[in-house]
């Protein structure tokens, strides 16, 4: 369940930027379709890996999408994992720096922390999750429940209007590419179905809830998050700086748990190609996208980007749909 939470709380979702941009106005019952949605899609992927014992993606993409498709986006899943971890690294050097530190020593500070985490293998990952993940969404909803608490008159519940349903469909279809390839990475470390059931509604509830209680918090100060880059500090600019300090580490801890989720993602994927340790092969991967940090990536991620998007919802809909166009492969998963 942490594991899942981990892929999808990244740097985007903890600063409050995600949420705002796909939510807003009229967005309850969108939150709670993505939240029903988001359960869905993380128990079909869990079930398929589970009888596949699976150890990287492709032999789910393949159940889903036919070989041929596969072939194709696989290298688009794997270019995805490489960009948006280089520009989580590029991140992790550029929030240290707030802090006096120079760039170049915090992107090596987080480089070192990924390698030493894959020197525990599959278990390092689950691990490092179950233990940080707790600590980062005990500390958001802890901000978000205070604040709450002193602007109770002015959040906007409506319960009549729903025009941005459609967003929910658009939230999960953005989470669905590091989820398979995340998931998949672990098929043969499930035991139990019950584990499925519990880590899917469970994920899908914390994720629902904070989602909820975050757009809601974010609606009530809607005219000055035009003037923060990250929404989260206009929640937290009546706070002491203590708090502002806090929550800083904790968007570090975000884009840290991303990458992890993107190196793992594309290390898994490989492994029974490359006979090396994991940590290794993700110290190897990792100074290749080092130089790259520095790089300019606005043209390379708008090319990439919209891409992106098509292959999020074409998975998403492979996914939702699989379940009725093999039933009867289904009830074997079942």
């Amino acid at each position: 369940m942490f594991l899942i939470l981990g892929t999808v709380i990244g740097a985007g979702y903890a600063s409050g930027r995600e949420l705002w941009q796909f939510f807003g106005q009229e967005s309850v019952l969108a939150i709670i379709l993505f939240s029903l949605l988001f359960s869905f899609c993380c128990y079909i992927i869990m079930s398929m890996s589970f009888k596949e014992k699976t150890i990287h993606y492709r032999p789910i993409l393949e159940k889903l999408i036919g070989s041929r498709l596969t072939t194709v986006f696989d290298l688009l899943i794997i270019l995805y994992l490489f960009s948006t971890t280089v520009v989580m690294l590029a991140g992790g050097g550029a929030t240290l720096h707030t802090f006096r530190i120079p760039y170049w020593f915090g992107v090596l500070f987080i480089m070192a922390l990924l390698v030493l985490l894959f020197f525990w293998d599959v278990e390092g990952m689950i691990s490092m999750n179950a233990f940080v993940i707790p600590i980062l969404v005990i500390l958001l909803v802890f901000v978000l429940f205070v604040f709450t608490k002193h602007h109770m008159d002015e959040l906007p519940f409506d319960f009549r209007h729903h025009a941005n349903w459609p967003s929910a469909f658009t939230f999960t279809a953005l989470n669905i590419l590091p989820l398979v390839a995340v998931l998949s990475a672990v098929g043969n470390q499930i035991q139990r179905k019950g584990e499925i059931l519990i880590a899917s509604i469970g994920s899908g509830v914390i994720l629902g809830g904070i989602s909820l209680l975050y757009n809601q918090s974010l609606l009530s100060i809607a005219n000055e998050i035009v003037l923060y880059e990250i929404p989260l500090f206009a929640i937290l600019k009546h706070y002491p700086y203590f708090w502002v300090l806090i929550m800083s580490v904790l968007l570090w801890i975000a884009i840290y748990t991303t990458a992890a989720s993107g190196v793992f993602g594309i290390i898994s994927r490989f492994r029974k190609t490359i006979n090396l340790p994991l940590w290794l092969m993700s110290a190897i991967l990792l100074l290749i996208m080092m130089p790259m940090t520095s790089f300019g990536f606005s043209t390379l991620i708008a090319i990439l980007y919209p891409i992106y998007g098509i292959l999020n919802l074409y998975i998403l809909a492979a996914i939702l749909l699989y379940p009725f166009m093999n039933k009867k492969g289904y009830r074997e998963h079942l």
